[in-house]
């Protein structure tokens, strides 16, 4: 017959097992939690407090400026407004982000609504060229991304080289762009601007993207706008009429509203538009 203390020990261990299972459970579920919110912390404290004391970034992207400026960690953004022209001929703004990052020297693109593709894409390899040479930095250390916004189909991206050498000068030195200024030219292999076309709607699309003001390749600070004209002769009973183009030279800033300079290299654009 069995020992009815022995009944009792084993019944008493069977009761115990639930009880100690619940309380493994428990312990994991606790430890879970803890490396959850240690894994937060560690997120926030890299993001937002790992950063150069001597050389603290500000942080402003609020959305409200032309140019804004972002620095986290290792990971510094330029983002600037360039006046373009729409398919349509009407001049608009469009936004350039640049950012720069520690990698292997590959340049990343990503830009929508843009016709004349292959323009841009020359370009962004000379900006990046001639704002290496500016800075002496080696951008085979760093990751170059381009984005491109526009709410219209733009026509080409030359005009915009000046801007993406500027930008990404501005992203390689951490420094803040003037978001008053807005500029238009081509870009050179010597850092030199070169000419474009539609310079009075770009210059309008500056004004009216509240910019104070606009920088131009040199000698398109003046424009030329050609006017109808109609001229008639009487050749006895008969009178010929020809119509004309008459030249009218004519001022970009009066045109447009905004103060107009003129600038001939990137080191002479970088004193109006970088801080």
């Amino acid at each position: 017959m069995p020992n009815p203390k022995y009944k009792k020990a084993v019944k008493e261990i069977n009761t115990d097992i639930p009880a100690n299972r619940n309380k493994a459970l428990n312990f994991i579920v606790f430890f879970i939690v803890i490396l959850s919110l240690l894994n937060i912390f560690l997120f926030f404290y890299d993001t937002y407090f790992s950063r150069d004391k001597g050389n603290e970034p500000l942080l402003r992207l609020d959305g409200k400026s032309s140019n804004d400026f972002l620095s986290v960690g290792n990971i510094t953004m330029i983002a600037m407004k360039v006046p373009a022209v729409d398919d349509k001929g009407n001049g608009l703004s469009t936004y350039l982000v640049v950012e720069v990052m520690p990698g292997s020297g590959r340049t990343l693109v990503d830009i929508d609504n843009l016709l004349f593709w292959a323009d841009t894409q020359q370009n962004i390899r000379t900006a990046r060229r001639v704002a290496a040479n500016m800075t002496g930095m080696d951008i085979n250390k760093y990751d170059l991304v381009y984005s491109i916004y526009a709410n219209a189909t733009v026509i080409g991206g030359e005009s915009a080289g000046a801007a993406i050498t500027i930008a990404t000068i501005a992203a390689l030195e951490n420094k803040r762009l003037n978001e008053s200024v807005m500029i238009t030219g081509t870009i050179n292999h010597d850092g030199s601007i070169g000419p474009v076309g539609e310079i009075i709607a770009k210059a309008k699309a500056a004004k009216q993207s509240g910019s104070k003001l606009f920088l131009v390749p040199l000698l398109q600070s003046r424009d030329v706008l050609y006017e109808t004209s109609q001229h008639c002769e009487k050749f006895g009973p008969t009178q010929v009429c020809t119509v004309e183009q008459v030249p009218r030279k004519i001022s970009v800033s009066n045109q447009s509203g905004i103060e107009v300079v003129e600038v001939g290299s990137v080191q002479e654009a970088i004193k109006y538009l970088l801080i």
